[in-house]
């Protein structure tokens, strides 16, 4: 039995009530349900908020990360005075402030193998608000798994991908994507760049077909993928079919359980640019500073070119990374020389790509040119 509107929810949700599609059962049927979004960011931001406002009776959040000032250009769930606190609890005042009589639960932990089905097994659809590839394909074997319909987006730069993958109505995630890219092909945001109103429409766009799928109203993009371009302003509709060879929801499927999705895509799961993690071609920041007081180093930077207007170091050659591999020539395998870029990411790619060539005396700059600036630099901005 669907529960019961209050006076004060009938007159919140009276905009709702209006409309034909939804009315009165529509809405307690959104009181009813549950939805449980992976990742309190750029997507899941006004996903979260207007699956609040709509009043959706109970939100899940899953996320480990605490807001950091960089993410404020398009996070906009949170605000300036919720830095260095915890996103999902971040996140849980802000939505219980927009809506009071909803419940929310936070799950401030990975989502892993180890814990997604138990986390994901009491609700009723699952948003991905994820942007590296071993949680996409997480979330997409547990919606799988458990017969839930998945609301995936990604997001970068100016463009945008929405679709729902419900294995009972038509393709999975891994029906498109079998398999994912080579580690490092696909850039991340924190590594290109997005602009910040971009993850507001996609977000905005996955709620809607939550709501959509919630209510049983509308033609859900099930066997369909959205595409966005912000730049002209235009969609693309690609149609999908469930691919009969499908390893998790074919006919044949062999893989029944999750699995390791880091050994799986070759990359960590999780948005953070740079690792805690010291390994023997790292050097830091504070180590490079004495260095190049004494020892011949030739710096090598490896990000656009539009970012030394940010920040840069004083004697370095910048070669962009997609482009390294054809300007080898340019540098001398029998130099000591420190690669870097912004954060550490791309120039570890590109320490395994010099190394590979021949290169053995190459060394990665710890954190990037921002770990410079925080502990070396001061008066160079971190971005």
């Amino acid at each position: 039995m669907l529960p019961e509107l209050s006076r004060e929810e009938i007159l919140r949700y009276s905009r709702h009530l209006l409309i034909p599609e939804v009315g009165l059962e529509g809405q307690r049927k959104l009181k009813n349900s549950s939805a449980l979004i992976v990742g309190t960011g750029g997507l899941g931001s006004p996903t979260l908020l207007y699956l609040a406002a709509a009043g959706v009776g109970r939100l899940g959040l899953v996320d480990y990360d605490v807001v950091d000032s960089s993410n404020l250009q398009r996070q906009v769930i949170h605000g300036t005075a919720s830095v260095g606190k915890l996103k999902v609890e971040s996140a849980k005042a802000k939505l219980m402030d927009l809506n009071p009589d909803i419940q929310i639960d936070v799950y401030n932990e990975p989502y892993t193998s180890e814990n997604a089905l138990r986390i994901a097994a009491d609700y009723d659809i699952i948003l991905d608000g994820t942007d590296n590839f071993p949680t996409r394909y997480l979330t997409n074997d547990v919606a799988v798994f458990l017969g839930k319909p998945n609301v995936y987006a990604s997001i970068f730069r100016f463009e945008g991908q929405v679709s729902v993958f419900y294995a009972k109505e038509g393709p999975c995630y891994r029906c498109l994507f079998p398999e994912p890219p080579p580690p490092g092909l696909v850039p991340s945001c924190a590594e290109g760049g997005v602009l910040g109103v971009l993850p507001g429409t996609i977000g905005t766009f996955q709620a809607t077909e939550a709501l959509k799928v919630l209510l049983g109203i509308g033609e859900p993009l099930i066997g369909r993928l959205l595409l966005y371009n912000a730049l002209d302003m235009t969609f693309d509709f690609v149609k999908l079919k469930k691919n009969p060879n499908c390893r998790v929801c074919g006919p044949n499927a062999d893989i029944k359980q999750l699995v390791d999705y880091e050994e799986f895509c070759g990359v960590p799961s999780h948005d953070h640019e740079e690792s805690d993690a010291i390994s023997s071609f790292d050097v830091t920041a504070v180590e490079l500073a004495e260095r190049v007081k004494h020892d011949q180093l030739k710096l090598l930077d490896v990000r656009e070119p539009h970012e030394l207007e940010i920040s840069k170091l004083p004697n370095a050659i910048n070669i962009p990374l997609g482009q390294l591999a054809g300007r080898l020539s340019e540098l001398d395998s029998a130099e000591d020389m420190v690669v870097f870029c912004k954060g550490g990411t791309r120039s570890m790619r590109a320490l395994e790509l010099l190394s590979s060539a021949g290169f053995k005396k190459v060394k990665n700059l710890k954190g990037g040119i921002n770990a410079w600036a925080k502990e070396v630099d001061t008066n160079l901005p971190v971005y």
